[in-house]
């Protein structure tokens, strides 16, 4: 159960990680043409950010299922 608890935790935090990359390459963009050349470094922040957040919701989801094959194994 604690796995599964760290894992949620877990998610919550890159869940804002990626909120917030998500907003810095959106204000950045707003600024448009100013700032261009940093537009890469951000972006690739942002998907660093949301490839750890889809990897970590992968985790979450297969440890959530395999708990609930175990209870049915039980039964």
């Amino acid at each position: 159960m604690l796995k599964l608890e760290e894992l949620k935790k877990r998610v919550r935090k890159l869940t804002s990680c990626a909120g917030i990359a998500k907003m810095e390459l959106h204000d950045l963009t707003e600024d448009l043409p100013r700032g261009w050349s940093e537009v890469t470094s951000v972006a690739e922040k942002a998907a660093r950010a949301f490839a750890a957040l889809h990897a970590a919701k992968r985790e979450l989801a297969t440890a959530e299922n395999s708990k609930w094959e175990a209870r049915f194994r039980n039964i």
